[in-house]
């Protein structure tokens, strides 16, 4: 039987404040369907990597397995499909049998392996990768945000296909399809790394119990504190009277050097109960701060939406569409957003959708036919689905994009950056900190109409609720695609703009 077993495994990223891990210990074993969770930054990527043997750290990872990871990076997107699975599978050419038998599960046909990788939409990427993924039955897989540029029917059937697959750690923030495919939880919480049999729903009733027993306590806590603070500050106020009047000596009075040693004493003693009362406050306030110490604070976030004053609408696209390669993706594609008004596009993987974000930015790679006509003077903040070309430091990033750096770590520690992390490379980021980084620059962005692709690819569940929530407080003008059906139904103004396939 397969097992891995972690020991005191310890790591610190080089550079960082503290540790992403400090005597770690788990076992797990290789029949297990493992959800991996916890916020961005958490370290759910690292610990992957911990067991690829692709970092460095202290303790011992003991296991008789080998681990396959998605995603892999693709080194020549224009290699015919067929090529990269099998590179990625590491099987001949004789054995490409083997990932054609993967592809009806996933709902594919065999076509896709021979048209180049690049052509494929997003979502048909995902699938034939992790095609390649269980091709060989000996490995354990290691998989990290396969619903990411998933349509929901996509997710569905993704999840469908890994519930008939046996041992694998997923890491996932969508609370939907990881119940479905889950048997077991690793949590990476605040203070603590806690392993439960079940689902995510298993975990979210444990860890709302246990914030609301130490809410209640925190609530007698306060109490506490407040009189202890008064009674410290009383104390003060009384010490330093009695001080005052040790210091105010009348010659005249008979007995005044004798008042004033006795006056002296007192004030000593009161000075003492003084500290000793202010030293117990401190002392509950510490108390405090750890008792909720497994609990995430989730902070406001601010957003620099500036409504136009113009009644004409923001953007009229007139049938448009869009082609790629020698194909036009999907039918001609119509709408105009308003101030104030926010619209989704939506469409299954592969119709085209992102590329017609594209091409409102007049970008010369994407051709293009129709109507495009923008408001005169209109200033749009545009969040890209991708953001591989991160590069260098924070501090820089910010002043390429001409924010404030004050203001840009602001947005960052209120979506949850650690202060720690401010210092690493972005490159060397995870994911779902790179989606943060994106979406601190927008939201600092003075624009009239913001223009997101996924944005919340990568993103915990805190973080999701954030950006609904300043969204809806700024009521900003935008054009969004994103899969999250519960979002979009929140957030929408006005019902959906559908990009249909040519085929349809």
């Amino acid at each position: 039987m397969g097992m891995i077993k972690i020991t005191d495994v310890n790591f610190q990223y080089d550079g960082a404040v503290d540790p992403v891990f400090t005597n770690l210990n788990i076992n797990i074993d290789e029949k297990w369907k493992l959800g991996l969770i916890g916020r961005n930054g958490r370290g759910k990527t690292t610990l992957l990597k911990i067991l690829l043997g692709q970092l460095k750290y202290q303790g011992t990872v003991q296991t008789n397995l080998t681990f396959r990871y998605f995603p892999q990076p693709v080194s020549d997107p224009s290699l015919e499909t067929s090529e990269v699975v099998l590179q990625q599978a590491q099987l001949d050419d004789t054995e490409i049998w083997r990932v054609q038998a993967e592809l009806p599960t996933l709902q594919l046909s065999d076509d896709v392996l021979w048209r180049p990788f690049n052509t494929l939409s997003p979502g048909e990427q995902t699938k034939v990768q992790l095609a390649a993924l269980f091709c060989q039955p000996q490995s354990f897989q290691l998989i990290d945000e396969p619903t990411n540029h998933l349509d929901q029917a996509g997710r569905q059937v993704v999840a469908d296909y890994l519930k008939g697959k046996q041992g694998f750690i997923v890491v996932s923030h969508d609370r939907q399809f990881i119940n479905q495919i889950i048997d077991h939880v690793l949590a990476i919480e605040r203070q603590q790394v806690q392993l439960l049999n079940g689902n995510y729903d298993t975990w979210q009733a444990s860890f709302d119990q246990q914030n609301q027993f130490e809410a209640k306590g925190q609530a007698k806590l306060q109490h506490e504190i407040k009189q202890l603070k008064a009674s410290a500050t009383q104390t003060k106020r009384w010490a330093g009277k009695a001080e005052g009047q040790k210091q105010q000596k009348n010659p005249k009075e008979q007995h005044a050097n004798l008042d004033k040693g006795f006056l002296g004493h007192k004030a000593a003693k009161i000075m003492k109960r003084s500290k000793a009362a202010a030293d117990k406050a401190e002392r509950a306030v510490s108390e405090k701060r750890k008792l909720l110490k497994n609990v995430d604070e989730v902070s406001t976030l601010t957003m620099d939406y500036q409504p136009v004053r113009i009644n004409q609408p923001l953007l009229t696209v007139t049938d448009l569409q869009v082609k790629y390669t020698d194909d036009w993706l999907a039918q001609p594609v119509s709408f105009q957003i308003n101030k104030g008004e926010r619209l989704f596009l939506t469409g299954n993987n592969g119709t085209g959708k992102s590329s017609i974000l594209t091409a409102l930015q007049f970008r010369d790679q994407i051709e293009h036919r129709g109507a495009i006509t923008w408001a005169s003077q209109v200033r749009v903040s545009f969040l890209e689905q991708t953001f591989t070309e991160l590069r260098g430091s924070l501090t820089n990033y910010a002043k390429q994009h001409h924010l404030q750096v004050e203001q840009f770590f602001n947005l960052l520690r209120k979506l949850g950056f650690e202060r720690a992390s401010f210092q690493t490379p972005l490159e060397k980021m995870s994911m779902g900190q790179q989606r943060k980084i994106g979406l601190a620059r927008s939201l600092g962005e003075p624009a009239n109409l913001y223009v997101w692709d996924e944005p919340l690819n990568y993103l915990d569940l805190l973080t999701r609720q954030q950006i609904e929530e300043v969204i809806l407080a700024s009521q900003a003008t935008m054009l969004i695609i994103d899969h999250d059906v519960d979002f979009m139904e929140r957030v929408a103004t006005q019902p959906a703009v559908a990009v249909t396939s040519l085929a349809n």
